[in-house]
């Protein structure tokens, strides 16, 4: 048996819904006064981070986000993640995304995470907050609030779930392309509904509009190319062919969070299907489950990570752990990330935490790490 969370259910540990991520989103007040307010850095980074610069980005990795069996953010381990990307030649993150568990998180976790990984590592690799939201005052908010950390660029998803016309989805993206470098992410399969081409053609008149990251296909990546609209693969299994022979910029990336070295060269160096045909079997054992189930399985059996999960996400079956085993023999340990020995995980090795903290002791946590008395200081786990 998988273990589950020791945290009971009561109604005391439980958080209410004026706390949680899709109701009307609030700056944090909770665990501050109520003169407090985020240093508004907004203009200062969008002067000091051109969008040309977001343009010129070959490998983004969409980095995992470690827990603790409590449920909090392994910072630790996180930060050891982070810098295994830089130390390989990654040039940005995105920072609570799909594979980053964002939709997991609280705004205030949300917030503080992409706060943290500017203080610690923003002059190193540009840091990517995914800010989007179905609602788009949630959006406009979670956006003005990343920027007000010092993210570089923004994340936006077109809204899903309660899905709008296209002239919804050009206002939606026009409400937040304004407040500084933006990457339009389309995922249909996803969100339930594809951004088409003349809506994003309607926006690349937009000066911080970066590009797009497209997970429809090579054919789609071709036809912004060609309109030159910078896009990146936004599929692994593809992102060779899409760099080299259809004209992305680079992709945004989840199996670069286990081999960043790889993925660089595939990226950077040129042509080479060789490499790409022998990563192709570690790519599709990636996605055998939805992302990011099979990446969390990974970095906990390289000891990258603690094998904690976040509800409603549980890892791999056994034989597709034994199954990483071999590949990651196939491929070469060196090429991985980390230093142990790969292993083969039981069950009784997994942890899955329900999240249940307290909201309020959350957030204490977290602002303890970034502001004292309403002043601004780096914070490195």
């Amino acid at each position: 048996m998988i273990r589950g969370s020791a945290f009971p259910v009561s109604p005391s540990n439980v958080t209410t819904n004026k706390n949680t991520r899709y109701s009307c989103w609030k700056p944090t007040q909770a665990a501050v006064k109520s003169t407090f307010h985020l240093p508004m850095r907004s203009f200062e980074m969008k002067n000091r981070t051109c969008t040309e610069d977001i343009k010129s980005l070959r490998l983004i990795t969409a980095i995992k986000t470690p827990y603790l069996p409590d449920g909090r953010f392994d910072l630790e381990a996180y930060d050891a993640l982070v810098n295994m990307q830089i130390e390989n030649g990654v040039e940005g993150v995105i920072v609570g995304g799909t594979t980053g568990e964002g939709q997991l998180m609280s705004w205030e976790e949300h917030i503080m995470l992409i706060a943290h990984t500017v203080n610690c590592f923003g002059g190193n690799i540009k840091v990517i907050g995914n800010t989007g939201s179905n609602s788009t005052r949630e959006a406009i908010h979670a956006t003005e609030q990343g920027f007000a950390v010092g993210m570089h660029a923004a994340l936006h998803i077109n809204p899903y779930y309660g899905k709008t016309s296209l002239d919804g989805m050009v206002l939606h993206f026009q409400s937040v392309l304004s407040m500084g470098p933006t990457i339009i992410y389309n995922v249909p399969s996803r969100t339930g509904q594809d951004i088409p081409p003349h809506v994003i053609q309607n926006l690349a008149q937009s000066t911080y509009l970066a590009g797009v990251k497209e997970c429809v296909g090579n054919d789609r990546i071709k036809e912004y190319t060609d309109n030159r609209i910078v896009v990146w693969s936004g599929n692994d299994d593809q992102c060779h062919d899409a760099r080299w022979g259809y004209g992305a910029t680079g992709v945004i990336s989840v199996a670069s969070n286990l081999i960043p070295g790889l993925m660089q060269q595939l990226m950077f160096v040129g042509k080479n299907p060789a490499l790409n045909s022998k990563l192709l079997p570690l790519i599709d054992w990636l996605f055998h489950m939805p992302n990011p189930i099979g990446l969390n399985t990974a970095l906990a059996q390289l000891g990258v990570v603690r094998p904690v999960f976040r509800l409603p996400f549980v890892p791999l079956p056994l034989e597709k752990r034994i199954e990483f085993v071999n590949l990651v023999k196939e491929i070469g340990r060196e090429h991985f990330v980390g230093t142990q020995d790969v292993q083969v995980l039981d069950d009784d090795d997994f942890f899955l935490s329900h999240d249940q903290v307290n909201s309020t002791t959350k957030i204490l946590f977290l602002l303890t790490d970034y502001f004292v008395v309403g002043n601004w200081f780096k914070f490195c786990a």
